[in-house]
């Protein structure tokens, strides 16, 4: 009898343990990796099975892991992926177990962030961390061109960039990469007009607001304020940045760590960072970063959403920031730690209150890359910003053809 029962107790635990495969994209997989030992000493009966994938392949391996019906528990997903992973009906909802969540607080959250993961008003994921752009600016230069603060709207930005890109300083005001979408995203958000309209059927870049939007980007390379090169032609920008070549630099949170590890000590209160001027004020930029998702099919739903809400705990958002830089997307997560005390970070609080998300459709990122091609086009002469807009509405509307037909052809079945 007793041998019968230690065998029942350990077939009990056979069955109750089990494997979890979470999928991460780039560094994420290593800085995770550290808290995962954590998670199974809570939970004895899991062991999380980690896969890295690279940036580079991680879309094509998620699609055919779906099309394959092999798709892991859950995965880190890019918000702007989810609407395509949403369409193929492979998420689980998650809004039923947030409502039931002590860990997973929604009003915790920045709205906007949160909102990337809602399609067509159905929760699909949890933001994990957040990626947003804005201005790292060197203090010195601006000083020495007569300003003492940032700038707010467009109106100051114009009259620094003037002042900083002087043929004779050998420099430009700014690095805007030409083959890089996120700035003049970033100009667009700020805008009273959506960049889709009609239900996101169809472009709206022909709006007033994305026009002006599209104008001042374009005058800053025609006024010489910034260099009319790719990111590959711009070299190593934190050294050039180091360098004074350019005096402010339009890019996201990683590049804190960056600027500290390769400029010099003695530069190190020479720059800082600040919130993106917008045409009136203050303005918004893009709300990006990644989400926790569970997979419709996976086996260990419960056990996956345990570890979504495992890294969902300020406390472990504060150390996946100190181990990889990656900013968390709630407000409690700010309130201590590294992020608390760092002044360079608090720009990105106060940024993160105003960004906006882009539209949720599968087919955004390849209206964006088209949107970027013909900007560059403007940029270089080709076409005028009227000329610029009415472009790329013409290859937003071919993209999102089979959005209209799909919606169309729902709309006649009801």
């Amino acid at each position: 009898m007793l041998m019968a029962a230690l065998l029942a107790s350990c077939s009990r635990q056979a069955n109750d343990s089990h494997e979890l495969t979470f999928w991460t994209v780039g560094r994420e997989g290593e800085a995770v990796a550290k808290l995962i030992p954590d998670f199974e000493r809570e939970h004895p009966g899991v062991h999380v099975k980690l896969q890295q994938l690279p940036l580079t392949a991680a879309h094509q391996k998620l699609l055919t892991a779906v099309a394959g019906g092999s798709t892991p528990d859950l995965t880190q997903l890019g918000n702007t992926w989810i609407p395509e992973l949403a369409a193929l009906d492979a998420l689980e909802p998650l809004q039923v177990r947030v409502e039931r969540s002590h860990t997973v607080q929604q009003a915790d959250y920045f709205p906007s962030i949160w909102a990337t993961n809602l399609i067509d008003g159905t929760l699909y994921g949890v933001p994990w961390y957040v990626d947003t752009r804005l201005l790292f600016y060197r203090k010195d230069l601006l000083r020495q061109a007569g300003f003492d603060t940032p700038p707010r709207d467009w109106t100051q930005w114009r009259h620094m960039l003037a002042a900083l890109s002087p043929a004779q300083r050998r420099g430009y005001g700014i690095l805007l990469p030409t083959n890089e979408f996120e700035q003049l995203l970033a100009l667009a958000l700020q805008q009273d007009e959506p960049l889709l309209r009609d239900n996101n059927r169809y472009g709206n870049f022909r709006s007033a607001g994305f026009k002006r939007a599209l104008t001042f980007y374009v005058e800053t390379f025609k006024l010489h304020q910034a260099p009319m090169i790719s990111n590959v032609e711009a070299g190593n920008p934190w050294t050039e940045f180091g360098r004074g070549v350019y005096a402010f630099y339009l890019s996201g949170p990683w590049n804190i760590g960056e600027f500290r590890q390769r400029l010099p000590a003695a530069q190190q209160d020479d720059w800082s960072t600040a919130p993106l001027p917008g045409p009136e004020g203050p303005g918004a930029s893009n709300a990006g970063g990644s989400s926790l998702v569970i997979f419709r099919r996976s086996p260990h739903k419960e056990a996956a959403w345990q570890l979504v809400e495992f890294l969902s705990r300020p406390a472990v958002q504060q150390r996946f920031y100190d181990l990889l830089g990656d900013m968390p997307p709630r407000r409690s997560s700010w309130e201590g730690g590294a992020l608390h005390d760092d002044p360079k970070a608090r720009a990105f609080r106060d940024q993160l209150e105003r960004v906006k998300p882009t539209p949720p459709i599968p087919e955004w990122e390849r209206i964006v890359t088209e949107m970027q091609l013909v900007a560059a086009q403007a940029v270089a002469g080709q076409l005028t910003v009227d000329q610029a807009a009415v472009e790329i509405d013409r290859r937003a509307d071919g993209i999102l053809e089979k959005r209209r037909w799909m919606l169309d052809r729902q709309g006649r079945s009801r």
